[in-house]
């Protein structure tokens, strides 16, 4: 992976191609992916570059995904410039003011803003999902709790039982695959205070990190603004903003609804743990460890619910207590 702090070589072309010729490059930021971005400056304004290795990265979906957002009147960053064969491309600056750190700043803005973002998930909640984005199926949701017995229970030299794992899960969330199934909308997956912004001079939130949208259950979106891995979110507002969303998305059986928030609470949940280990793990980023105990709350919580009988009966035969949360305090 190319260096963080060093635009590509190819980027004082590009940005000349699209009328930022001489612009300022600067670092700004990079992910948990193979995306870089930079802010580059020219007279005045500002612009966002990112950079997705096309070996690694495709900006196809994120264009696609903008460009449905866009259409819809939601705000994703506006495309203004676009190289699919060196995978880059230049973007609206929405500026710093991602909402986590925005609201240490300015927290008696928390249940205004919280409000805002339920507001954009449920005007989505209105929109069929588009036909040429892939589903969150079975398989992806198989898929991605796997990564808990492939990561976690060996870094924390767990034998865990595979061959119950998937059918527990399995048997909790049949009747989300129903709902997403029957009536899927777009599922951005990755909607959290840090990749929400408060735009300047504007009412509704920017968008960002929304390239791997599939087609699946509006609760999924929903559980992952409210059980957020980054900043704790008090379970009064998270009730509050539930009852909310419930009242602008029209749902018409709010316990069910929330029986399929608290499934795929814990099956996110569950992702979450799997991917910070392998961060830390295999990438080098033990940053992310801090975060598990706040992650792991978010889960006992989740298995508390009916719903995850089998899968909170896993856990329980599988994952001791002492594997769980306070485990994290040996290696943050």
């Amino acid at each position: 992976m190319a260096s963080p702090m060093i635009p590509p070589a190819s980027a004082p072309d590009f940005l000349a191609k699209h009328g930022w010729g001489g612009a300022e490059i600067r670092p700004l930021a990079g992910d948990a992916s193979f995306r870089r971005y930079f802010r580059v400056y020219k007279g005045g304004a500002t612009a966002v570059l990112m950079d997705a290795p096309p070996e690694h990265e495709d900006i196809g979906p994120f264009l696609r995904v903008a460009g449905h957002l866009i259409d819809r009147g939601f705000a994703p960053p506006k495309p203004l410039g676009i190289d699919r064969e060196q995978g880059l491309l230049l973007l609206e600056d929405f500026g710093d003011a991602r909402v986590g750190p925005y609201l240490r700043d300015v927290p008696a803005r928390e249940t205004d803003i919280y409000d805002s973002a339920v507001s954009i998930l449920a005007r989505l909640s209105e929109e069929p999902a588009p036909a040429d984005i892939p589903p969150y199926d079975d398989a992806a949701m198989a898929r991605e709790v796997s990564l808990f017995t492939e990561w976690y229970a060996p870094a924390l030299e767990i034998e865990a039982d595979q061959d119950a794992y998937l059918p527990a899960w399995r048997q909790a969330w049949a009747d989300v695959l129903r709902v997403a199934t029957e009536a899927p909308v777009m599922v951005l997956r990755d909607f959290h205070a840090d990749n929400l912004m408060v735009l300047p001079g504007r009412t509704d939130l920017g968008l960002l990190d929304f390239q791997d949208a599939l087609a699946g259950h509006p609760a999924y979106d929903l559980v992952s603004l409210l059980q957020d891995a980054r900043r704790d979110v008090p379970q009064a507002l998270e009730e509050a903003m539930l009852e909310r969303y419930c009242a602008l998305a029209r749902v018409s059986d709010p316990a069910l609804f929330r029986a399929h928030y608290e499934v795929l609470g814990a099956q996110r949940n569950t992702k979450i743990l799997g991917i910070f280990t392998r961060l830390w793990k295999r990438d080098g980023k033990p940053l992310y460890l801090s975060l598990q105990p706040r992650v792991w709350g978010y889960l006992e919580r989740n298995l508390a619910h009916p719903a995850l009988a089998p899968v909170r009966a896993w856990f329980d035969a599988n994952v001791p207590i002492g594997r769980r949360a306070a485990a994290w305090s040996d290696y943050a």
